[in-house]
Parts: structure tokens; sequence; C-alpha cells
């Protein structure tokens, strides 16, 4: 890559909720990242796991001084996990310093108890989501978002949605063909939006009434200027049952996941290929240079020749 590899922090909780835990060890186990595992605990004293599991970790809680990310996996909140005063004096330290911080499902409420949420929209899992609200009235609550990105500090809810934000992340850093190569493999989808909601699948399974094939053939034909009512026709519905269907199964409109997708589309191509911007925007479906532009920076606040020139040509580093 030609740049050094961004150190991510992971903090090891005692007790620790494994699935959550190994997601970020997954995710950035390549070579864009630096991983690095700690806890309150002295390196090597035992860390519990869920059914009886013991762990360790190399490093203490000085490694979050050199961190460029820090990621707090979810606790374990049916044995009342509360963080230690060491954690919380340490991720306040390390957000001062300007260190991005990002929490997984229940890990919001270690984020919560530092303050740093204080004010902003966060996310976890819709089950605890009631709770958190209550502990901590001051952060507003989100139990529908997948995960929030708030610049510095960034929350999840649970379980594949933790993918999700990690997968984001790589996006952000290294662009969405990075992410993508990330997504492959994992053998998962490589890009959810944030503002989906927690009960949309990760990919829609084929059944009875399944818009599987629907978003199959729309994906190969994203340069064409495609109608709901072709859509509602290819899926075998009214346009007000389709409507309903979609935003149940997928989580989004679908003109809102159609101009999605072609943005994911552009944002490929630009990293991917040579194509001029007309060319990306008629290929990616949103029409010209000037239509494109409009929507990276309504999306992304920058233009596609200053992502191309940013992002082009990292997928190797991380996939």
């Amino acid at each position: 890559m030609g740049t050094e590899p961004l150190r991510v922090a992971v903090t090891v909780l005692n007790p620790s909720a494994l699935f959550e835990l190994a997601v970020p060890c997954t995710v950035f186990d390549g070579e864009g990242y630096e991983l690095v595992l700690c806890a309150t605990e002295p390196p090597g004293a035992p860390l519990r796991g869920p059914g009886g599991l013991r762990m360790q970790a190399e490093h203490g809680l000085e490694a979050l001084e050199e961190a460029d990310l820090i990621v707090v996996p979810a606790c374990m909140m049916d044995v009342g996990y509360e963080p230690s005063a060491e954690l919380v004096d340490a991720l306040r330290a390390a957000h001062a310093r300007g260190t991005r911080i990002a929490s997984l499902c229940s890990g919001a409420f270690v984020l919560a108890a530092t303050g740093l949420l204080d004010g902003r929209e966060a996310a976890t899992h819709w089950k605890y989501a009631d709770e958190l609200a209550r502990r901590h009235p001051r952060v507003r609550v989100n139990a529908q978002a997948l995960y929030i990105d708030d610049g510095d500090i960034l929350t999840s809810a649970g379980t594949a949605a933790a993918i999700d934000l990690c997968l984001h992340i790589v996006r952000t850093d290294y662009g969405t063909a990075a992410a993508a190569a990330v997504g492959r493999r994992m053998v998962v989808a490589p890009h959810r939006e944030g503002d989906q909601t927690q009960f949309a699948p990760v990919r829609p399974v084929p059944a009875p009434q399944s818009l599987a094939p629907v978003l199959d053939w729309a994906l190969a034909r994203l340069h064409e200027p495609l109608t709901m009512d072709q859509l509602a026709q290819r899926a075998g519905m009214s346009l007000r049952t389709f409507g309903r269907h979609f935003a149940r199964e997928i989580g989004a409109t679908p003109l809102r996941w159609l101009n999605q997708q072609r943005l994911a589309r552009a944002r490929e191509l630009l990293e991917t290929t040579d194509l001029t911007i007309d060319a990306v925007a008629e290929r990616s479906g949103l029409g010209t240079a000037d239509g494109l532009r409009q929507h990276f920076h309504r999306a992304l606040g920058t233009t596609p020749a200053a992502y191309r020139r940013t992002f082009r040509g990292q997928v190797s580093a991380v996939g």
C-alpha cells in the first residue's frame, strides 16, 4: 500500500461474548491492519467466555494508547457486566487523542458508561435498546439501525450487524472493493447500509414470495432505467404490495435500494477500472457525470475523481 497499517485494538471484556469478539479479529486480520487484543486484567490472566471457555489477551490497556481504532465487543449483559474504571478512563483518554472507537452490540453499554455517547445517536441490539435508554437517558438509542457511523464514534446492533459495521470501517479506510474482498473471504454479503432495519436479512433466501430473483435481475441491469412497475411486474405483485413486501424484506424502499446499489457499483468501477467519469455514471445507472457527482457529494461528501485518487488499487491491501 505504501502506508503503515492501521493499528486496531480489540478490548477483550471479562466475561466476553465470543461471536462479537471474533468478528473484528476476523475482519481486521489483513495486510491493511495490525490487530492487537488487550484487557483490563494483566497480560496472560485468564478471561472468561461462554460455556466455561477460558481466554488470554497478550496486552493490557496500554495498547489503546497506540491504536488508530478501538473495537469494544459485546459484553455479557446476562451476568451483569460492568466496565472497570480503568477501561472507562482508557477509552476516554483514547477518544481525547482522536482515536476512533467502535462498539458492537451490547458493547454500547461500555461506551455509554464513558459518557462518549451522551447526546449522540447510538445503535445496539434491539433487545437491549430499552435498557440502554433507561440506564443512559442522554443517549439517543436507535433500536432499528444496523449500525451508526458518527465519525469518531461508531456503534452497531448484534451478530450479523457487527460484521456490517466492521466491513463499513474497511470500506471507509480502503474502499468498497477492499470491503467486498474481505466479505468474499468471510463468505458474507459485503454491503448493507447502516440505516437498514435490524430485521432485514443479510441476503434474501429464495422461497415463495422471495425477492431474491428480482434483486438479482435488477443488479444485472443497474445501467438500465429501471422502474418500480418493472420490478413489481417481475415479482408478480401489484405496485403497492411490492412496495410493502420490499420494505419488510429488505428494510428500505425499492428506489433507495436501487440508488444504494448503483452508488456501490460506481465506487467499485472507480476503484478497479480506468473508465471515464461519464462511463462510470452510465454503467452504474446514475446517468451523467454531473448526476454521479451529485450522488457522491450527497452520500460521501466527495467527488468521483477525489474518491478514485484515494482508493484506486487498494483492494489488494486487505483482500
